[in-house]
């Protein structure tokens, strides 16, 4: 047989499928119209030879169909799930700032609500490096000589003495903490007004020092600046006593010195700091 004998063949054979099936779907059409108790009766015994034949089929039909509705929604739920953990996380930045900022706003508050002796200047700034090593505690500020900085200020957080400037360039300054091992600072321990020293030993607790009637100190007793010397104002806040472990009397600083950020000097333009005060530090 000829290649062109068996396309032909072909060609009658699809049609007389397609006639077949337009015929069988009219059938059905017209069965499923009729109103006639005996057609209906036929179609019950058809469909009672059918359905149970597909029973099997149908069933199968609709397991893949909840199994195509599971996976499309676990599909949403993981996508649901993703878009979660992103807003989460971009809460977290958020959250993170915003603690970080009301820490900082706190610590400007407590800066403006320091009260200090109305004869003295000041001058904020912020702490922009550490610029201490193992045997030294020192940070930068972004203020210096153009913002009116002097050298051997008394610098303060909100909270208490931190220190004073040692060394001023014209928009930047170095700070030597009260922790310092060249750090001291002739104090007043109140309520008795004992005179001391306090030296610091690169730890968060300096010590007490040449202490007049250390008999008489108590823990919790506060410690100001004495003003003896001239580098220091009077009356700041310094911290409370503490006793440490070796007995050695030492003062919980009230400012935080391992965390500063906004700080302000005290400047005194009447009152005459002995010069070369930070070189003293530095060398």
């Amino acid at each position: 047989m000829s290649s062109k004998s068996q396309t032909d063949y072909g060609i009658i054979l699809k049609y007389i499928v397609l006639v077949a099936a337009f015929l069988f779907f009219i059938f059905i059409f017209f069965l499923w119209r009729i109103d006639n108790p005996r057609v209906e009766r036929f179609r019950l015994a058809l469909l009672d030879q059918i359905v149970p034949k597909v029973d099997f089929f149908t069933s199968s039909v609709k397991v893949i169909g909840r199994i195509v509705l599971d996976i499309s929604s676990f599909t949403k739920v993981y996508e649901q799930n993703e878009r979660l953990k992103n807003e989460l996380q971009d809460m977290r930045k958020w959250r993170e700032a915003a603690i970080q900022l009301e820490q900082k706003n706190a610590k400007l508050r407590a800066l403006n609500n320091l009260k200090v002796n109305s004869k003295l200047n000041w001058v904020s700034g912020e702490v922009i490096a550490d610029s201490g090593s193992p045997y030294s505690s020192s940070v930068l500020i972004n203020v210096g000589i153009d913002d009116g900085i002097i050298d051997g200020s008394a610098v303060v957080d909100g909270l208490g003495l931190v220190g004073r400037i040692s060394g001023v360039e014209d928009q930047i300054s170095r700070i030597i903490l009260l922790s310092d091992t060249k750090s001291y600072v002739p104090v007043i321990i109140e309520p008795n007004n004992q005179e001391a020293i306090i030296r610091g030993d690169n730890s968060s607790t300096p010590l007490v020092d040449f202490i007049r009637g250390s008999d008489k100190i108590q823990p919790g007793f506060r410690i100001y600046t004495s003003g003896t010397g001239g580098v220091y104002p009077p009356g700041i806040l310094i911290g409370k006593v503490v006793l440490s472990s070796d007995k050695k009397i030492r003062v919980r600083l009230s400012a935080n010195i391992n965390k500063l950020d906004y700080l302000r000097i005290l400047i005194d333009k009447k009152r005459k700091i002995p010069s070369g005060v930070g070189n003293i530090v530095i060398n």
